[in-house]
């Protein structure tokens, strides 16, 4: 990897990549970036801002005409090549997410595979930029339809996935003739700059890829600049509604993807141990820090009591441990002490407002390590703050309702709309279920119901901000603009009279 001592040797800087040349910058602030199972500091990357965002858009728009004008199907070489990187240097990547983010290596793979996919789509995307015709569509005229670039894309990516979330953009961004511009969390820069490196070693001509660190001050930089054209964005759902309003203000084209809060509900005629293997996994799974994460459980029909008793008693198996040379743990840190302690406070705020801590995570032996264990936590209803708030952390909240339709309406009062589950063995709960719960990702007897690269990312009411989602085709959609073509042809004089040209073959 790139990394550059500093002057001291002490501390090693974050590069960017702009116009195809790595460089460290020297600016008035920087960020840590933490080794979150030992609480030390791994590396600094500079938070720059409008100055490196105009050379990154610069360079964009250079590259621009050449890569657009490239052949689909020589672009997709470029990323078959990447793809073959990726599986060569599978296992340093996931162990770049567990040192920078605190993954679990079995979790940091999954993470590279599913990345992986997005490339794997990406290179079957030439197929999908083939136009349509139609033709006589009126009389001696013909119609067709064909895809072109959008123009300078930017992706800026949050910090729980490093890998996958850069990769449901880019790849298919550069596929469909674009150019790119990524500016990852400064929370976790190191894995997007390794796969700047890969992507720089595959054949990416010089300024089609460019790689940007920094703050609020960067963000606005790229979402005002009047020579980006398309934005893609997954974070907070306050940012990505600031992002989304702020971006198309300025003319741009905008997916913005925001926070959660998916609910789970258990039937009493579910599998009761398969479901909570499921919720622990949902819950639990990445420390809790993802967008899908299951942060509540409707528990219908009396099922509570079991349902509770059983959570805490798999939840007290589950090894959180630092992951950082220990393969074994079951779940590790979360990013930073910060966010841990704040995703730990609202236990003490769950009991001022009347809920039950079942399973107090702090009970966890952290040492130097940003450790919360799983938390859960019972009788929570609507009017709390654990039910309202997007905790993004190792807590899952047991709300108690008498059957599904008041489960479902526990639901529709929710103002995020990523994904739900259900878990039963009655079709009828299910299609009810599937049909009238207001998300846009949905689950039966599946705990994370997320799409994989061929399907849409579709996230709903304040969990969505746009209008084409992320994955699938709409992703494709999303990084191409359409053009129609109506042509008529005259037949010219040689052509028009008693033997023409068209008919005698000559």
């Amino acid at each position: 990897m790139t990394l550059t001592a500093s002057a001291s040797g002490s501390e090693l800087r974050v590069p960017q990549l702009i116009g195809g040349r790595w460089s460290v910058v020297d600016a008035a602030q920087h960020g840590d970036v933490f080794n979150p199972s030992k609480g030390t500091v791994l590396a600094r990357v500079a938070l720059t801002g409008a100055e490196e965002a105009d050379a990154a858009v610069r360079a964009a728009q250079a590259a621009l005409p050449g890569w657009a004008e490239t052949p689909a199907v020589e672009r997709a070489r470029v990323m078959f090549a990447f793809r073959e990187k990726i599986v060569a240097h599978y296992d340093e990547l996931a162990r770049l997410v567990t040192r920078e983010h605190g993954k679990t290596h079995a979790e940091a793979r999954a993470e590279v595979q599913r990345g992986l996919e997005m490339v794997e789509y990406a290179c079957s995307v030439p197929a999908l930029l083939a136009g349509d015709t139609f033709p006589q569509l009126a009389n001696g005229v013909d119609g067709e339809t064909n895809r072109h670039p959008v123009g300078v894309c930017v992706g800026i990516t949050p910090y729980n996935f490093p890998h996958m979330v850069p990769l449901w953009m880019f790849p298919i961004a550069l596929i469909c003739g674009n150019t790119f511009i990524l500016k990852p969390s400064e929370k976790v820069p190191l894995s997007a700059v390794r796969l700047g490196e890969l992507l720089v070693e595959s054949g990416v001509p010089d300024g089609v890829f460019n790689l940007v660190h920094g703050g609020k001050d960067m963000v606005d930089a790229l979402l005002t600049h009047e020579g980006v054209n398309a934005v893609s964005f997954v974070g907070s759902t306050a940012i990505a509604k600031y992002v989304y309003t702020t971006a198309t203000a300025h003319g741009k084209r905008v997916q913005s993807a925001g926070g959660a809060k998916n609910h789970l509900i258990i039937m009493p005629d579910a599998d009761l141990d398969q479901a909570v293997k499921a919720l622990a996994a949902s819950a639990f799974g990445c420390a809790g820090q993802r967008c899908m994460a299951g942060s509540v459980a409707l528990a219908a029909g009396g099922v509570g009591d079991a349902l509770i008793e059983r959570l805490v008693s798999h939840g007290r198996t589950i090894d959180t441990a630092p992951t950082d040379g220990n393969d074994a743990a079951d779940m590790g840190p979360l990013i930073n002490a910060a966010h841990r302690d704040r995703v730990a406070g609202y236990l003490d705020t769950a009991k001022n407002e009347g809920a039950d801590v079942a399973l107090d995570g702090r009970e966890v032996e952290a040492g130097d390590a940003f450790l919360l264990g799983p938390c859960v936590v019972d009788q929570v209803t609507p009017d709390m703050s654990l039910w309202k708030d997007e905790i993004f952390g190792p807590v899952l909240s047991v709300v108690r309702t008498d059957d599904l339709e008041e489960a479902i309406a526990v639901g529709q009062r929710c103002p995020y709309g990523n994904g739900a589950s259900i878990f039963t063995q009655s079709g009828h709960a299910a299609r009810e279920f599937k049909r009238r719960f207001n998300a846009g990702m949905i689950g039966v007897n599946v705990g994370v119901p997320a799409p994989m690269a061929w399907l849409p990312f579709t996230g709903w009411n304040q969990s969505f901000f746009g209008d084409l989602h992320i994955q699938g085709t709409e992703g494709v959609h999303f990084y191409t603009r359409q053009k129609m073509t109506l042509t008529r042809w005259f037949a010219s004089a040689a052509e028009s009279h008693h033997d023409p040209v068209w008919k005698s073959g000559r």
